[in-house]
């Protein structure tokens, strides 16, 4: 079974807009396609952005980080990564892939993240990328 770490970007493109493409790699993980994984650090993202930036009322919020919940496997990486200089963050999003021993990260993140290409072993693709696997 292909086991997968999702970025924020990803859950939170899934939640905000639906039948999208990250919308579609979530519903990989609904339908047991995959075996996703996540962390207490991305799930508390997700809620803060979803309030922050996209305004939703806390109710709201937790309904969609329980949803995340219920499909995932939570891991806590007793890791520290520190690749990623520019945004400390996005290193606990490797965290959360290597602990897993994720054979995908599928993040949205142009900038730091998707022009790793690889991180000790783990395939790092944008939300089409990872689909187009699926599709074939």
């Amino acid at each position: 079974m292909i086991r997968v770490a999702y970025d924020t970007n990803v859950l939170i493109s899934a939640a905000i807009f639906p039948r999208s493409v990250p919308d579609q790699v979530l519903g990989l993980a609904r339908t047991g396609a995959v075996i996703l994984f996540t962390s207490q650090f991305i799930l508390d993202e997700f809620r803060r952005v979803l309030e922050d930036k996209f305004g939703l009322d806390r109710d709201r919020a937790d309904f969609m980080v329980d949803h995340v919940r219920s499909l995932a496997q939570i891991v806590s990486p007793p890791i520290s990564i520190g690749i990623i200089q520019a945004k400390d963050s996005d290193n606990r999003i490797l965290e959360c892939a290597v602990e897993a021993r994720a054979h995908y990260l599928v993040t949205g993140d142009r900038k730091h993240i998707l022009p790793l290409g690889e991180f000790r072993g783990i395939q790092i693709l944008s939300p089409s990328d990872f689909l187009q696997i699926f599709q074939q």
